[in-house]
């Protein structure tokens, strides 16, 4: 069984939803020769190291969640794939023109229904998200700061973290107003999926 069909498995995923994760792949792969989407030694292995990666979220969102919020989607990781696996209504927030214009690409060519706002997360409006998804982007501290306008009560946000996660964590002892777990990661024995709740 190759990867693909070990995901598809795994999530219960249609094959008309594989297919679109496969377009999205090989779109990927295309643009990479121009734009530097992902780091280009994670290509022979974009199946785990980025749509399975990104995929593992999918068991954390709950069913009727309306609105999630990707910030500094880059080549889509998670946002497009959590498109493509849930029913939210995805938001993907990036600032690089030229990578808005790829997560444009893969949303007409693929059918994996998204809004992308080409702009920095600081600038944007409240959008009213559910969760708040990150990969990659930010110290812990430092991605609250940003999202400051899109954080009220009931907010819950994941983020794709490494090993540092436990010491990003520790910066926010003093914080009253939110409560957080950690989720090993299924792709990397050294990384997790913070897990944070605004309390209040």
């Amino acid at each position: 069984m190759n990867l693909p069909e070990a995901l598809a498995g795994q999530l219960d995923v249609s094959r008309e939803t594989m297919d679109r994760l496969a377009a999205y792949v090989a779109l990927v792969e295309k643009w990479q020769q121009r734009v530097n989407l992902v780091s280009a030694s994670t290509l022979p292995e974009i199946w785990v190291r980025h749509i399975w990666d990104s995929a593992q979220l999918v068991p954390l969102v709950p069913a009727g969640t309306g609105r999630i919020l990707d910030v500094g989607s880059g080549a889509g990781f998670p946002g497009l794939v959590l498109a493509a696996l849930c029913d939210a209504e995805l938001h993907l927030v990036e600032s690089d023109q030229k990578k808005a214009v790829f997560l444009q690409t893969v949303i007409r060519e693929t059918g994996i229904r998204a809004i992308v706002h080409n702009k920095r997360i600081e600038s944007l409006p409240s959008i009213g998200a559910d969760i708040v998804v990150a990969r990659a982007l930010a110290p812990i501290d430092r991605l609250l700061t940003l999202l400051e306008a899109q954080l009220v009560p009931g907010t819950r946000c994941l983020f794709l973290k490494g090993a540092r996660a436990e010491v990003e964590l520790a910066t926010l002892e003093t914080r009253s107003d939110i409560t957080h777990r950690l989720h090993p990661s299924l792709t990397n024995p050294e990384a997790f999926v913070v897990d944070l709740t605004i309390t209040s």
